[in-house]
């Protein structure tokens, strides 16, 4: 006897839907009948149908219904067919153009009845509809027209229409077995509809009314599991107590050859008082490029160090982790604190002996990698985790590397400003220590946007610049030529720039596909000013201080997002000398035209965050798989920041009163809260 359809069931249970459509489904993510009913439209259409029109506006959609009177076909050029019917109704004669469909002329016959959905024009004073939806008025479903209509996101060989029928024989099969998470009291309170009710009216509404009930019902519990999630009370563990500031701290912050700025000393009396606390340090660091972050962490790593603990800095490449190392290792000999490295590049024998300084301690700092979380990597006594750059890492890597110590300290960095509405929905376990000023003596950086007609300007200015002894940066976004992406190759650039461009000037070249120890020497040449123009990829988005270097030209920069390109910008402006970038860039889409005018506009890393939020939404901007944390499906943070307060409140007040959910009547948020973060979702900050 078959096993009972449930939610869980594969989709291929319903009728219709075969092994070939199930992998369609798949591709969308969907696996169950589950994932089905909870793949939510991206929009509706009214399409109730107009019987007539009389003077359509141009580009409005609309639905009507008529009688085809006939067809003609035309062929303009080899491989091309338009196909053109007649669709006439009470009030009007509409040409329903298609193109490269022949096979309409056997679906769609003289006389037949039907509806057409589309965007109405009007060509050499006909109404027309290019390539509109059609469906037979002899098959009134219900579904896909005379109604509110459902448009879901959809992937190549699997229609509109086909989605749409799958998922009201879902609702017909399963809609009865969802079952309520959000407690009575709650839902009553926020005047929520039932779960089951939101689902069927999120696919199918009823009315404009009844899907703005849905969508706030079905926003609020995803704002609120997410909530949940975040505010869970950490357990009550014993972290390490460092010391109080001694000679290897105070010689740190005498030594240092500039001034801290007031939100320097800020972060540092911040985390001080953490890191003699007794609960384990727990804090975002973030600030805009080029605020000091990694004198903040290296005074957490000394701290660390005095107190008889290893502190380790982990990071997301190679060339970032052999930046900082360098820096620290400079940083630090004064003090005689031996600093070490190790990257996925390191092996042998050096590795080898690398990993047994690690061990036994004798390597105080480490820098490091991914590699610093592989099996074989133990630490003598790991007091202080600091890792730069935390969007680019995943949750379980991070929580790897904290288990190498004993109840260690946590600092997390980011160059990424984060909106104060994503800092309050993704960072409420995590106390925030903001960098809001910049060092004295950095100079603003004057951004142009430009088009592939002025590039000769634009060379024409950077040779101006070098030749008053200044350097330069010219990025690119790949290494080598794509005929796909049509952009142009660091390494063909450095090539052709060599040889046609600047043959009088000394020209390097970076990337990711370089050993360390050519990166070093090229980084080396550039520190030294062996090398007047560094042609390179995104390699040089963070950890590069170059201040003699005050010009960088961004190929092809709308192919960047706003954050990436804040972060090259700020390679420059960090010496004494006007600085200048220059985004090469023709956007075709409307985005890619606001990302580049915004930054001609503002230098505000917070700024452009808000920007970046507008523009993307919050999943892209912070990449929640990598935070741990579910994405959202229907809340938008833009517009739901009303509903998130509500959510949090009720969220709060569920943990005063029952901490670990383990009230009977909360069951069914332990099981989703499950499903979201997984099994060990209580261990999530850990």
């Amino acid at each position: 006897m078959p096993a009972e359809i449930n939610l869980g069931s594969s989709l291929e249970r319903l009728a219709g839907i075969g092994r070939r459509r199930s992998q369609l489904f798949q591709q969308l993510g969907i696996n169950t009948i589950g994932d089905l009913l909870f793949y939510f439209p991206w929009r509706w259409e009214d399409r109730s149908v107009q019987e007539g029109i009389n003077s359509p506006s141009p580009g409005t959609k609309a639905t009507v219904r008529g009688w085809l009177t006939g067809w003609e076909e035309r062929r303009p050029r080899p491989g091309m067919t338009i196909t053109k019917f007649f669709l006439q109704t009470e009030k009007a004669r509409i040409g329903l153009v298609f193109f490269n469909q022949p096979f309409r002329k056997a679906q769609l016959g003289r006389g037949r009845e039907i509806i057409a959905t589309g965007k109405v024009e009007m060509r050499l004073g006909q109404l027309q509809m290019n390539n509109p939806e059609i469906e037979m008025a002899s098959l009134d479903s219900g579904l896909h027209w005379g109604r509110i209509v459902p448009i879901y996101p959809v992937c190549r060989g699997l229609s509109p229409r086909l989605l749409r029928s799958t998922v009201y024989r879902a609702m017909e099969t399963c809609g009865n077995m969802i079952r309520e998470i959000i407690p009575p009291p709650i839902r009553k309170g926020q005047q929520l509809l039932s779960r089951a009710a939101a689902i069927k009216e999120i696919h199918f509404p009823t009315d404009w009314e009844s899907l703005r009930k849905a969508r706030r019902t079905l926003a609020f519990e995803e704002l609120f599991l997410l909530q949940l999630g975040i505010l869970q009370p950490s357990k009550d563990v014993s972290g390490i107590v460092h010391q109080a500031h001694g000679e290897l701290v105070g010689k740190f912050l005498t030594n240092l050859p500039f001034q801290l700025t007031g939100a320097q000393k800020r972060a540092i009396a911040e985390l001080t008082r953490d890191m003699e606390g007794t609960q384990p340090m727990n804090r975002l660091l973030q600030g805009d490029v080029g605020s000091g972050k990694t004198i903040i962490a290296a005074f957490a790593l000394v701290k660390s160090v005095e107190s008889g603990h290893q502190g380790v800095l982990m990071v997301p490449t190679e060339i970032l982790a052999e930046q900082h190392y360098l820096n620290l290792r400079q940083l630090l000999a004064p003090l005689r604190i031996n600093v070490a490295l190790l990257s996925g590049s390191i092996s042998g024998k050096v590795r080898e002996e690398t990993e047994e300084d690690i061990k036994c301690g004798k390597a105080q700092v480490i820098v490091g990698t991914h590699a610093l979380i592989q099996e074989g990597v133990d630490f003598a006594n790991l007091g202080l985790v600091v890792i730069d750059e935390q969007h680019r890492f995943g949750v379980s890597q991070r929580s790897h590397l904290l288990k190498k110590g004993h109840s260690c300290d946590l600092l997390t960095m980011t160059a990424t400003p984060i909106p104060r509405t994503l800092a309050l929905v993704f960072y409420s376990e995590q106390n925030i220590t903001v960098l809001d000023e910049l060092p004295p003596g950095r100079q603003p950086i004057k951004t142009y946007w430009v088009g592939e007609n002025a590039r000769h300007k634009v060379y024409d200015f950077l040779r101006q610049r070098v030749m008053e002894g200044r350097q330069a940066y010219i990025v690119c976004p790949l290494i080598e030529e794509s005929d796909k992406l049509k952009v142009r190759a660091a390494t063909e650039l450095k090539a052709d720039l060599q040889e046609k461009v600047f043959p009088d000037f000394r020209l390097g070249l970076i990337h990711g596909r370089l050993r360390l120890e050519e990166k070093e020497e090229v980084m080396g040449k550039f520190r030294d000013g062996d090398i007047d123009i560094l042609v390179t990829t995104t390699v040089i988005e963070v950890g590069i201080d170059v201040a003699n270097a005050t010009l960088i030209v961004i190929e092809n920069a709308e192919r960047f997002g706003l954050a990436q390109l804040h972060q090259l910008r700020g390679r420059v402006g960090r010496g004494t000398h006007d600085s200048y970038c220059f985004l090469l860039g023709s956007p075709t889409s409307q985005e890619g035209i606001q990302r580049l005018k915004a930054m001609t506009a503002t230098s505000d890393g917070f700024h452009l965050a808000e920007t970046d939020l507008n523009l993307r939404g919050p999943g892209q901007l912070l990449g929640t798989r990598q935070s741990g944390l579910a994405e959202l499906k229907i809340a938008n943070l833009k517009d739901d920041m009303a509903l998130l307060l509500e959510a949090r409140r009720e969220a709060s007040a569920i943990l005063n009163r029952d901490p670990n959910l383990t009230d009977p009547a909360h069951n069914g948020l332990r099981k989703s809260l499950e499903e979201l973060f997984g099994p060990n979702w209580q261990d999530r900050q850990a």
